[in-house]
């Protein structure tokens, strides 16, 4: 056959039949073509946020996303070896797009093409998985339970016992689930009963009987809606603050609260009526669990402290803090605990604090007070309110700090200092000691945000002020927005209506939380340490987050969310940690019957997508980008040795 062939080709030649000849090399390249151009993706799938992208490469950690200029093409590469995206550094300062308003490339998945399995394309992952020993593991946090380091710990004098000390390297044990543990109870019934197997801990009822915060009745705990300032419900205390001081218009000026020692967060939950977020936070455990109880009602809390260690958030962002006989002495340590509120609350936002000092006349609240007053006085915070309770027996008082520098510049002493300008105040709160300074401020009056919900889509005040980068952050919105309703909500088997708690691992402008605002979940939104520094951003918007290193265990209960999502997270982690560590860590955060949605690339979600599966999760990969991972209640059987 090929001499056959031979001599027909040389034939053809010596005949001189170029035009035959010509039109056959032509179709062949045209074969060709359409082969090629059907083995390329959408271009709108190339489309990747450019603060989720810059957190792919560690060796940038000075880049300052504002800084970005816009590029209407991608420098993104296919590899044809392994269908894998690469980028590489000029990648990275351009903010690559397709505008979802005016391309022509459709955004939805063909579900057709969709892959309903990805078992034949896994890479092979073997790994013998144990529970965590001990009886307290059904509630393990690697980073809170690491008794070996606490034990070493010289002084407890400033709670240094309940801050993070990450064990090294990171346990690969899985939590076991509580005996009778169930699917939790949907969003809003879980705001005022869950499930008493889930979160099996009775001692808050007896220890707080009195205060309405929690009360057992048969399979359930019960929410009163109670609190140790506000016996009698918290609306009733909602409606006193407002009505103390009218300037606090609730979801609309004031959309974004710390409650500092918040309980079972009931205050926080009760205010998401009133379109207010409010990140609630406590130690493990001053009171039993009571973090795990907000979060298992699905109500956003995390875990911390207020101790040596400054708060893992940015500088200028609540628009209040409240602290209801949360136990933290403001005064102490020279006021370093009120000087961390000082730092995180934005200029011309208010304090509340409702507490026995503010209206009992016994000597010690008095000498308590009198301290206060001092120090909130050099901090130039201005009392705009004090008043008594009667209702709900309780005396608060409402502070409001300075919007200015003038205050800072009339002081008589400079005590408490200010704070050095030229030092790099970026992500400087993660593993950092507290202040015993104040930040400056601008000489001109601070700008407040825009009302919400206006807020959300109006120019953060936090960006910067390079000539693209408000173009570039409204078409980071447009391009979640469509992704979102094309994409996540449209083509992807994820039952939305069982999600509450949903937490974004690397949350950029925070386009998804903005994407989803109108559905009944809230975002954890969180900006890994090593990436831009975009959650001052996120905050201006109106919406909370935190920072974080994901090579270390997050600071929550396990089983706490219902989705973690990821848009090209994990392409920086090879040289810092294991992949597998972090997998670890997202089995311990999601709840049995909840969700994974990673965005990335085919190499990585076949590497994460292999791991999962070893877990006993259900994995489904789309369009060779999207891995959705879903998991179900197994736990193995064998024990880890402690």
């Amino acid at each position: 056959m090929a001499i056959s062939s031979s001599s027909s080709m040389q034939d053809m030649f010596k005949q001189r039949k170029y035009p035959f000849i010509f039109s056959l090399f032509l179709l062949l390249i045209f074969v060709t073509f359409l082969l090629i151009s059907n083995s390329q993706k959408s271009p709108i799938f190339a489309a990747i946020d450019f603060a989720q992208r810059a957190a792919l490469i560690k060796s940038v950690p000075e880049f300052n996303p504002n800084t970005i200029t816009t590029s209407n093409s991608t420098n993104l590469h296919q590899s044809d070896e392994n269908n894998n995206t690469s980028i590489n550094r000029e990648s990275l300062l351009n903010n690559v797009r397709i505008d979802p308003e005016t391309s022509n490339v459709p955004l939805k998945i063909n579900p057709e093409l969709t892959d309903t399995a990805i078992r034949d394309e896994l890479e092979t992952f073997s790994y013998h998985w144990k529970l965590c020993p001990g009886p307290l593991a059904v509630d393990y946090i690697p980073c809170l339970d690491n008794w070996k380091a606490i034990k070493k710990i010289k002084s407890r004098r400033h709670m240094e016992h309940r801050e993070r000390h990450c064990p090294v390297p990171s346990p690969r044990c899985l939590v076991p689930l509580p005996k009778g543990y169930k699917l939790p109870l949907p969003w809003p019934k879980s705001r005022d009963m869950i499930w008493y197997d889930n979160v099996p801990h009775p001692k808050l009822v007896e220890y707080k009987k009195d205060q309405n915060w929690v009360k057992k009745s048969g399979d359930y705990f019960v929410f009163p809606g109670g609190g140790t300032q506000f016996r009698d419900g918290v609306n009733h205390y909602i409606e006193f603050i407002e009505e103390t001081f009218p300037t606090i218009q609730w979801g609309k000026s004031i959309r974004v609260l710390l409650d500092v020692g918040c309980g079972v967060a009931s205050f926080g939950g009760y205010l998401l009526d009133k379109n207010v977020i409010t990140m609630s936070f406590a130690p493990k455990d001053e009171h039993e669990a009571q973090i795990q109880f907000a979060l298992e009602r699905g109500i956003p809390a995390t875990l911390s402290v207020i101790a040596t260690k400054k708060l893992a958030f940015p500088d200028n962002v609540y628009d209040m803090i409240h602290c209801a006989r949360c136990r933290v002495h403001w005064h102490a340590d020279g006021g370093r605990p009120l000087m961390e509120l000082n730092r995180i609350l934005r200029p011309g936002g208010y304090f509340i604090w409702s507490a026995t000092p503010v209206y009992k006349k016994d000597e010690g609240h008095k000498n308590v007070w009198k301290v206060m007053v001092n120090l909130t006085e050099a901090m130039c915070w201005k009392m705009v309110a004090r008043t008594f309770f009667k209702r709900g027996r309780v005396g608060l008082v409402i502070y409001q700090k300075s919007d200015s520098s003038s205050c800072y510049e009339n002081r008589k002493e400079n005590i408490p200092p200010m704070c050095d300008q030229k030092k790099n105040r970026l992500n400087s709160s993660w593993y950092t000691p507290l202040d015993n300074c104040l930040l400056p401020l601008a000489s001109s009056s601070y700008k407040w945000p825009a009302p919400w919900p206006q807020r959300l889509n109006t120019k953060p005040l936090s960006l910067s002020l390079e000539t693209d980068a408000e173009e570039t952050f409204n078409q980071d919105t447009r391009h979640w927005a469509s992704l979102v309703s094309d994409v996540y909500l449209g083509s992807l088997a994820i039952n939305w209506s069982s999600v509450r708690n949903v937490m974004d691992m690397n949350a950029g402008y925070g386009g998804l939380a903005t994407a989803l605002i109108d559905r009944s979940l809230w975002v954890m939104n969180v900006v890994p340490i090593s990436g831009p520094d975009t959650l001052p951003i996120i905050f201006d918007r109106g919406l909370v987050g935190t920072y974080h290193d994901w090579c270390e265990s997050f600071n929550t209960y396990p089983r706490t969310y219902d989705l973690l999502h990821s848009s090209f997270l994990f392409g920086n982690f090879s040289q810092r940690c294991d992949l597998v560590d972090v997998a670890v860590e997202m089995d311990r955060i999601v709840r049995p019957g909840g969700y994974i949605l990673v965005q990335d690339t085919l190499q990585m979600i076949k590497q994460l997508g292999s791991i999962l599966r070893s877990l006993h999760w259900s994995v489904t990969l789309y369009q060779h980008q999207f891995l959705v991972g879903k998991k179900d209640f197994w736990r193995p059987k064998d024990i880890a040795r402690e």
